[in-house]
């Protein structure tokens, strides 16, 4: 086994061989993105046995802690004229397993013995789950509302709940302070640049799965940007390597009432959303990261009301999509923004279904 990957801050230049948060204040991230050397391997001969880590040329971790996670279906969705990456049939039902697997693989290659990290729900039973699978204690911050199905989870897997009082941002303070003054690691899936080289692997097997060939554009949930980052990410990845000619528009859903994003790209982020609970962050970590990758590829992002989700989750569910609420956001993006002619009907589309409807 080779040693750990080293840490930089992208905005200082200081590089550690890991800490959670640069001491400038910025997210750290990976000293180097490998790369495969030589093209693109025949799509019928590339062998997928081993799940998201059939990429290991691309990760920066290596595995040590696997439940068999990726390779989730890419599945035709005519009513949507789209592609639906089915990511809610992961272990623990959401697409959090892909961020999960290389954390905690980081996380036995440090020597860590116990983790902490704040989570509304999906991210913390992932945690968890692999936190278990690798002999490694968790401790999950988690807001006091937390549905009932996801705290059971987290139990389910021998880690601690720790319900927080307040607002979201209150249980991501208090477990701050747990990992800043405690002898916890903080294995936060919207710091730890080992969460988002897992979510980069949804970019390698969408492009697999489509003969190396990438879309036009995705369309994702949007909250603290680890799925919208890290496709990003993957699919900068194979461009670079040569595998895939063009990186798709990257196109973001977020929560009316919880949408900066939109609002710093459009000013239209006003209203409410409760149905969308899983991306209700009004201050993500990566902000400047997700705009750039938007600026970069040509995408955007927009603020959805409860209605227009609401409506889309009924019409998931009966279309067999059985998923969570937060899930019905990046679907009814789509239609919003081939209604505004951002997106055009005759282009290639990959909407990833993030969560399972037996969580909500």
């Amino acid at each position: 086994m080779t040693d750990p990957t080293p840490l930089v801050c992208p905005d200082c230049g200081a590089e550690y061989a890991d800490r959670w948060r640069c001491t400038c204040g910025h997210p750290l991230e990976f000293a180097r993105q490998p790369l495969p050397d030589g093209p693109a391997p025949d799509p019928a001969a590339f062998d997928t046995r081993d799940g998201l880590w059939a990429f290991a040329d691309f990760l920066p971790v290596e595995k040590r802690v696997s439940l068999g996670e990726g390779m989730t279906p890419l599945q035709a969705a005519p009513e949507w004229e789209a592609e639906f990456k089915l990511e809610y049939v992961f272990p623990t039902g959401s697409f959090k397993d892909r961020g999960a697997t290389t954390t905690l693989s980081r996380a036995l290659e440090l020597g860590v013995d116990r983790v902490v990290e704040d989570s509304s729900g999906n991210a913390g039973a992932a945690i968890a789950t692999y936190a278990a699978r690798a002999g490694i204690d968790a401790e999950i911050y988690v807001p006091a509302s937390v549905k009932a199905s996801k705290l059971r989870a987290i139990e389910a897997a021998g880690a601690t709940p720790v319900r927080v009082e307040g607002s979201r941002q209150d249980v991501t303070d208090a477990c701050v302070e747990e990992a800043v003054g405690g002898d916890a690691w903080y294995a936060s899936h919207a710091w730890n640049p080992a969460f988002f080289a897992g979510t980069a692997t949804i970019a390698y097997e969408i492009a697999l799965q489509r003969d190396w060939d990438a879309p036009d554009a995705v369309v994702t949930p949007l909250g603290h940007g680890t799925l919208f980052l890290g496709a990003y990410r993957g699919f900068r990845a194979l461009a670079e390597a040569g595998w895939i000619d063009d990186v798709p528009r990257m196109y973001g859903g977020q929560a009316a009432g919880y949408a900066p994003i939109a609002a710093e790209r459009r000013g239209d982020a006003a209203g409410s959303n409760d149905v969308a609970d899983g991306i209700q962050i009004r201050d993500p970590v990566r902000k400047d990261a997700i705009l750039d990758a938007i600026e970069a590829t040509g995408g955007d992002a927009i603020a959805l009301g409860e209605q227009p989700v609401a409506d889309e989750l009924d019409r998931l569910h009966e279309a067999g999509f059985y998923t969570e609420p937060t899930c019905a956001v990046a679907p009814a993006a789509l239609a919003e923004l081939r209604d505004r002619g951002e997106i055009g009907e005759s282009e290639d589309v990959v909407v990833p279904l993030t969560g399972s409807g037996l969580k909500s």
